[in-house]
């Protein structure tokens, strides 16, 4: 999926948080999103996946094709992101199997959970996850989908250093398969990742 930003602008109440943001992100490319706390990094990642509509200017999705996406119809984008949240009631089972229900997998929930390191867990409810599990199973949503566009907010957030391992594992599989975005200040979450753009958004 290619992703265009033309003279996009976010603003809250009065307070401008960037604005005239031109941006071309090609498919199956990587971008790094930079910036200090409050530049807009969350804000970006929220616009391009669409929970967000732009004060100024406007976003096109345009598919493996080069044929426009309605974005009221996007339905490739998986977003991991501290404020999404996962159901507490469900299990780990339950969990995997009500998601898959609405994106195509590209695995079986059973290999998801052993991949993830969660399969102790497959029948424990979410709401007695530590905040790491938590973590992997969301990152299990974007990670074993066929969704052309992976937004990743502070990807391994509340993560040990094996869940890391794994993520970099993970993210090896996506690289030059789908367009992949990660807003992020951690080296770890995107130092793998061989000749990406990056957008620092101290500096625009």
């Amino acid at each position: 999926m290619q992703v265009h930003l033309k003279n996009v602008g976010k603003r809250f109440n009065k307070q401008w948080i960037f604005r005239k943001l031109n941006l071309d992100i090609a498919s199956q490319s990587s971008l790094i999103v930079l910036g200090a706390n409050g530049s807009g990094k969350s804000t970006l990642i929220k616009l391009i996946g669409a929970y967000l509509e732009p004060t100024e200017g406007h976003i096109e999705y345009l598919n493996n094709q080069r044929k426009l996406i309605n974005q009221s119809s996007l339905q490739k984008i998986a977003l991991v992101a501290p404020y999404v949240n996962v159901v507490e009631e469900f299990s780990l089972k339950e969990h995997l199997t009500f998601h898959f229900k609405f994106k195509k997998a590209t695995i079986t929930i059973e290999e998801m959970a052993r991949r993830s390191g969660l399969e102790f867990a497959w029948n424990k409810q979410v709401k007695d996850f530590s905040s790491g599990m938590k973590q992997r199973l969301k990152l299990c949503f974007a990670f074993f989908t066929d969704d052309e566009l992976i937004l990743l907010d502070e990807p391994t957030n509340n993560m040990d250093i094996k869940g890391i391992d794994w993520y970099q594992e993970e993210i090896l599989n996506i690289i030059g398969k789908r367009t992949l975005i990660i807003a992020s200040n951690q080296k770890n979450e995107h130092e793998i990742i061989m000749n990406p753009t990056y957008l620092d958004l101290d500096i625009i």
